[in-house]
């Protein structure tokens, strides 16, 4: 397996494949790079070089005790960067993955980047507050933690019927998508996936947004019923300057699997030099 260590000792997988302008993708919650594998190939077959990773304490990365927390998400992806010594990448993030993208850039600007894509992103904040009325109750999220807590591999098994939208009329999805799903989440420290709910859920990104000085595409669906489209991406496109917001009709959350051509399809086309 490739891997590289972190300043602070954790050790963290990643996947590199291809040659040409490198896409460095960040997975959502409580995924793996495996999220990606599917835009991954088709890439790399038009000529990019695609890096996925899995996130401290998810997947085949290290689980350690601290460090669970955007800023140092944001951190571990900056050493990957500098590890593989890549410049004018594009990065593209996925939920939880898409708040780590916009931390980054937050953190570490934009110096190695050339292109964005948040895809369902969390960002600018998904925890409903005075300031913030459109987001989601701590209730919801503090029901996660418990139905977690209590029985996680049920847990990411239901979870799949509103991440990939099955309860709504006429959805199809495999089995095995599911059984993807839940495998991927079952690789993940529960310590570290707890930890995870706190970090995207109550981290507020709207200064992170405000940094994005390259070409940025927001990828949402309007029924995702994981995170909601109005406090999200189309908040986040309002503080991101000249960036584009592209709504999938009757998308979910799970595009990446639901919707894998027309992602696919859009990810070629914007990345493209």
């Amino acid at each position: 397996m490739s891997t590289f260590t972190t300043s602070d000792g954790t050790e963290i997988y990643y996947k590199d494949w291809g040659a040409g302008i490198p896409i460095v993708f960040s997975h959502g919650w409580p995924l793996t790079a495996d999220a990606w594998d599917g835009q991954m190939v088709f890439l790399e077959a038009l000529g990019f070089r695609c890096i996925a990773h899995d996130r401290r304490g998810h997947g085949r990365s290290g689980q350690p005790s601290n460090g669970n927390d955007m800023d140092t998400y944001a951190d571990d992806l900056a050493e990957l960067i500098e590890v593989l010594h890549l410049k004018g990448a594009n990065l593209v993030g996925h939920s939880a993955g898409g708040g780590e993208v916009a931390r980054y850039i937050g953190r570490h600007g934009t110096r190695h980047i050339a292109k964005v894509v948040l895809v369902g992103a969390v960002a600018p904040l998904m925890l409903k507050t005075e300031a913030n009325p459109g987001g989601l109750p701590m209730a919801v999220f503090d029901g996660i933690r418990t139905a977690l807590a209590a029985d996680r591999s049920q847990f990411f098994k239901d979870l799949t019927t509103t991440f990939y939208g099955t309860n709504r009329p006429g959805a199809k999805l495999s089995q095995g998508v599911r059984d993807a799903f839940w495998l991927q989440g079952m690789k993940g420290g529960l310590k570290n996936q707890l930890a995870c709910v706190k970090a995207f859920s109550e981290t507020d990104f709207k200064m992170d947004l405000q940094r994005f000085d390259v070409p940025t595409l927001f990828i949402h669906g309007d029924d995702d019923q994981i995170v909601p489209i109005g406090a999200s991406s189309q908040a986040a496109v309002e503080l991101v300057p000249n960036a584009i917001l592209k709504v999938y009709p009757g998308g979910s959350h799970g595009l990446a699997d639901t919707r894998k051509d027309d992602l696919n399809a859009d990810l070629a086309a914007f990345l493209r030099p």
